[in-house]
């Protein structure tokens, strides 16, 4: 339980540290106000002892009352503030530094893991340590602060019954210690059903579509009602691991009061107490009662605490690259690949790879399906790092750059598009954030979709739905393009950009494609021959190298994959239904 209570006391930054320490020592106090009640009650009972009852005694002892009832009322108040402030303080902190710990992750992180564990980490696990977390330790803490001060109180009047505590404590944490122990190889089980029913739900919400044109949804619900029942299982075995040692503690807590009550009767018996005593002694059983149950009540939750905390450090322990670079401007922005190798795991994607991209041309990259193009481009921006070799962007070793200040050279345009669940305005300023509505505007225009934003009911103060849930796919793409043009970079990667939009939409993207390219170096990754055949070089690549280089017409004129390719796509067009 300590090394528990003292790893999240070390995952709390220095100022929330502080504050919980702070509210610790505030617990003392309150514990302190708690104890008055015995002298109050005491000086009632010693007045009627001696048969010597006077206003005075009443009215001191009232004000005693009144003072360790206020006294609990404002230090309780004050501690739950620092306390419920520190916790979601650093939740908040760890939410944030999670974040930006994951942009500077390679991209094979976000790929090995699932979006499910990393939604889990991020939203789950940073709610359960600032609601959860936070109640455990305050209460957890709480409870050892006055069991604490209950001993030192008792120990100055008898130390007999304050030894009967301390042995009751120290049954008290062996069966506690024994929980924690036994919940060890549960509950990593049940994080991990937490994981996995939030990656179930995922993919069973956005893969509906697939799963109701395929006729799937009863495997589907199969599916996660099988992960559903695994939660269950896992958090019902959890329980049923800690209801014994619950029941255990409960009896030593109840055992440990009743058996100071009975040894301190029989002092008074034996003429060993005085009667005052005794009765103030029971009344301290009562209270060690309530501090050990309380405390006992919440330590069973002391392992997810545990779980929280490692969860949150795993994410932060993952080695990000290396992005202390420099804050680089380039003077041009040709990129070269020198003797590139990148492999993921053991499988090579790129194989010894080099190629000069002059500034300002179009480099169009083609070739088979898994062939690594969209690796290599990766590579350029540096969402990977390369496992051997160099890239050069205006000279530089990409690693030279800060990462910041390397991305403000690129833009992106994807063929799937994520759009932001907020107004349109603000995706398209997501390319520059501080940007006026005048630019927006104006960006829309270029990218050919002022005019369908016009027509939507609230213009560019239309909410998007999650994903761009709520607009059209050749929609989506001419906002992300907008985004770019906004964002006014001198490299422009385009990944497949067109390939999935309709024949309606596709005369407007080239025409914002245009916009966005002009002036700038292009890399794009494309299967359509009129997208590429006008392109400075065209770059061959098939199992991770680039096997060959040259314009349309040189390509053309030579035996490979890139006529094949053409033929193949002529082949395809002249094809008609008779």
């Amino acid at each position: 339980m300590f090394r528990t209570l003292k790893k999240y006391f070390d995952f709390a930054n220095k100022v929330n540290k502080k504050k919980l320490m702070g509210a610790m020592l505030l617990g003392v106090l309150k514990a302190m106000f708690a104890m008055l009640k015995i002298p109050a009650i005491a000086a009632i009972i010693q007045g009627i002892l001696d048969d010597n009852m006077t206003p005075s005694t009443i009215w001191t002892s009232f004000g005693i009352m009144c003072l360790s009832v206020a006294g609990q009322v404002l230090v309780g108040l004050k501690t739950t503030m620092l306390q419920t402030e520190a916790g979601y303080n650093t939740c908040s902190g760890k939410r944030i530094e999670i974040a930006e710990h994951l942009r500077y992750l390679p991209m094979g992180f976000f790929n090995a893991n699932s979006l499910g564990q990393i939604t889990n980490i991020t939203t789950n696990t940073m709610e359960q340590l600032a609601d959860v977390a936070t109640l455990v330790v305050m209460i957890t803490t709480q409870g050892i602060v006055t069991t604490g001060v209950i001993f030192v109180f008792l120990a100055f009047f008898d130390i007999r019954i304050a030894l009967i505590l301390l042995v009751g404590i120290l049954v008290f944490s062996f069966f506690n210690s024994m929980m924690q122990r036994a919940t060890i190889p549960v509950a990593p089980r049940a994080a991990k059903a937490g994981e996995s029913l939030v990656s179930a739900v995922i993919e069973y919400i956005q893969g509906i579509a697939e799963v109701k044109n395929f006729n799937l949804t009863a495997k589907a619900a199969k599916k996660l009602e099988s992960t559903i029942r695994e939660k269950q299982a896992a958090d019902t075995k959890m329980e049923f691991t800690v209801i014994p040692f619950m029941f255990l503690q409960g009896l030593a807590t109840k055992l440990t009061g009743v058996l100071m009550c009975l040894v301190s009767v029989y002092f008074y018996l034996t003429g060993s107490m005085p009667l005052l005593y005794t009765i103030i002694m029971t009344i301290s059983s009562f209270m060690i009662y309530e501090s050990l149950d309380m405390m006992g009540g919440f330590s069973a939750l002391m392992r997810n605490v545990n779980i929280i905390v490692d969860k949150a450090n795993e994410v932060l322990s993952i080695p990000a690259m290396d992005i202390e670079g420099a804050d680089l401007t380039p003077s041009k922005t040709d990129i070269e690949l020198k003797n590139v190798s990148f492999a993921y795991e053991d499988r090579t994607i790129i194989d010894n790879v080099s190629v000069k991209i002059p500034a300002n041309t179009t480099t169009a990259i083609v070739g088979p399906s898994g062939g690594g193009k969209t690796t290599l481009t990766n590579l350029m921006a540096r969402f990977w790092d390369v496992r051997s070799g160099e890239v050069l962007l205006g000279g530089k070793n990409v690693k030279d750059y800060s990462f910041d200040s390397l991305m403000k050279n690129f833009s992106f345009v994807f063929q799937r598009v994520y759009l932001f669940e907020d107004t349109i305005a603000n995706n398209i300023r997501f390319g520059n954030p501080e940007a006026p509505m005048e630019k927006v505007i104006e960006a829309a225009k270029k990218a050919r979709c002022h005019d369908f934003i016009m027509n939507l009911p609230k213009g560019y103060d239309t909410m998007i739905g999650e994903g761009g849930a709520s607009l059209s796919g050749g929609e989506k793409q001419r906002i992300s393009i907008a985004r770019a043009i906004m964002k006014d970079a001198p490299v422009i990667i385009l990944d497949e950009a067109t390939a999935n939009v309709d024949p309606e939409n596709e005369a407007e993207l080239t025409k914002a494609v245009e916009e966005l390219t002009r002036n700038k170096t292009i890399i794009m990754i494309a299967h359509r021959l009129k997208t590429v055949r006008n392109a400075d070089q065209i770059l061959v690549v098939a199992d991770g190298k680039i096997v060959q280089k040259g314009t349309h017409d040189e390509l053309m004129a030579e035996e490979g994959i890139y006529r094949n390719f053409v033929t193949e796509r002529k082949e395809a067009v002249s094809w008609k239904i008779a």
